[in-house]
């Protein structure tokens, strides 16, 4: 009887080792794995077999989650409720969300690919050295118009004011962008904090206030591409989508100046899966990720080696991969602070507000 005892537990014992062996032996989740990547991103921003790919090439999940302004993403992350481990915000609050604390200090020597980046979109006023955040996409502020609606083109923003286009012209619904083609084509800087020129810029949109058939966001897309108005003001990725569905639309840049618009990718305070977030800035600056991207989203892509590899009609289509000479002339929006961020909120709530 004891010899049987004997030989189960030397089988049991054998069994045990086995066990551990094999646990040994089996591929450990990452602290990195263990924990969803946590992404805060503009709404219909990536292309979603992105996400899958990822997951399928680290074996991260991610919560996607996304948000529709920059001020949205700001309270959210600021409030610190959800651990966000990435967001995607703008030039200017970028450079909000450094100042207040908000932003890690990335570690460069853990991202791989920076070098695809085209230099000329580096180093920017809002982040210098591009040490918390990381080119995503990029464009421009500028007039779509439809040439069956329109007989004359506009190719500058003055050219907005001419009465021939009475009831044709639909504005994105932002302070900074209205007030800034208004200071555009006065001569003035969309930065300009002189209240002598934000007075005469807001004058100027009262003359133009017969020409605006509607102040809009996102639905003039649908409202371009059905013919509804002949002209629009809008980024160049919104217009690259409505230039996508109708052939009669066509997008410029006024060459006096407009605005050169980013959004990069920031690690925020919220941080709890540093090596997971790390992973993603390395797979979306892979040149073919960028590339297929850009081809989903149709926004300009700030990598050179993604960008070379574009349909020669997106490549070579200069109102959204602009001359080095042409974006002389761009400039990026600053963070005007407080008081002079609400008296811009103030100007346009008053042209909002003008009689026709």
């Amino acid at each position: 009887m004891k010899r049987l005892i004997s030989f189960v537990a030397g089988i049991g014992l054998i069994l045990l080792t086995l066990g551990v062996i094999i646990w040994q032996l089996q591929p450990k989740e990452s602290q990195a794995q263990k924990r969803p990547l946590v992404i805060y991103n503009w709404g219909d921003y990536i292309d979603p077999a992105l996400i899958k790919r990822f997951t399928e090439e680290t074996g991260i999940r991610i919560q996607y989650e996304t948000f529709d302004s920059n001020e949205a993403m700001y309270t959210k992350v600021k409030q610190g409720g959800t651990t966000y481990d990435l967001v995607i915000p703008s030039e200017y609050m970028i450079q909000k969300m450094i100042q207040e604390g908000l932003a890690e200090k990335l570690d460069h020597s853990k991202i791989t690919g920076l070098e695809h980046i085209d230099p000329s979109l580096l180093d920017q006023s809002f982040d210098p050295q591009n040490a918390y955040s990381i080119p995503y996409f990029w464009g421009t502020l500028g007039i779509v118009y439809n040439d069956q609606l329109i007989d004359q083109a506009p190719q500058h923003w003055a050219d907005l004011w001419n009465p021939a286009y009475k009831n044709q012209i639909m504005l994105i619904d932002g302070a900074r962008e209205v007030m800034g083609l208004s200071l555009n084509s006065l001569g003035y800087s969309i930065n300009s904090q002189k209240q002598k020129e934000l007075d005469q810029a807001t004058d100027h949109l009262y003359k133009l206030t017969p020409n605006i058939k509607a102040i809009v966001a996102d639905e003039m897309k649908t409202y371009m591409i059905q013919n509804n108005a002949g002209i629009g003001v809008t980024f160049s990725g919104e217009a690259r989508q409505m230039l996508d569905e109708n052939e009669h639309l066509h997008y410029v840049v006024p060459p006096e100046g407009s605005n050169l618009w980013f959004d990069n990718i920031v690690i925020p305070h919220t941080v709890k899966n540093r090596e997971a977030a790390y992973a993603f800035i390395n797979f979306m600056l892979q040149p073919d990720v960028a590339l297929q991207n850009a081809e989903y989203i149709g926004y300009s892509t700030p990598n050179l080696t993604a960008q070379a590899e574009l349909p020669d009609e997106m490549r070579l289509d200069q109102a959204f991969y602009p001359t080095e000479e042409a974006k002389q002339n761009l400039e990026v929006y600053q963070n005007l602070g407080p008081k002079w961020l609400g008296i811009y909120n103030d100007l346009f709530l008053q042209f909002k507000m003008y009689p026709k």
